[in-house]
């Protein structure tokens, strides 16, 4: 068996401690209204978690606006914005490089409200009794 027949890796510690510092970053920035934007400066934003590129040049930032309205607008006005927040992250994060950053949104709310909703239904409890 090779290393390819294994399938995806874990992160790594490095990548799991830089995605950490750029996520604490962004929140800093988002929480001081850094962003001059009618449609982000509208929301709280929450960045519940950053995945790194084994290389560390690409940087996956998971947001979600607190109450999940206006989702997808706020992603698409954050990816106009990736340049001056990548600059401001570079600011607050001592990186050799900096990685580019691309926003998406964040659907583990859903999953786990999902989740939670089929551990509560009649059928699901019903075979836990059993």
């Amino acid at each position: 068996m090779t290393a390819r027949d294994k399938g995806p890796k874990a992160p790594s510690q490095r990548q799991l401690k830089v995605g950490e510092l750029i996520r604490h970053a962004l929140a800093e920035i988002f929480s001081r209204g850094a962003v001059m934007d009618e449609v982000i400066t509208r929301h709280s934003l929450t960045v519940p978690e950053v995945r790194m590129t084994p290389d560390l040049k690409l940087a996956t930032c998971y947001v979600m606006p607190l109450g999940g309205g206006e989702a997808n607008e706020v992603v698409a006005h954050l990816e106009k914005h990736k340049r001056f927040l990548r600059g401001e992250v570079a600011k607050r994060v001592s990186l050799k490089f900096m990685p580019e950053l691309r926003f998406r949104v964040d659907t583990s709310f859903e999953a786990s409200a999902r989740i939670d909703e089929l551990l509560a239904s009649p059928q699901v409890a019903r075979d836990l009794d059993e």
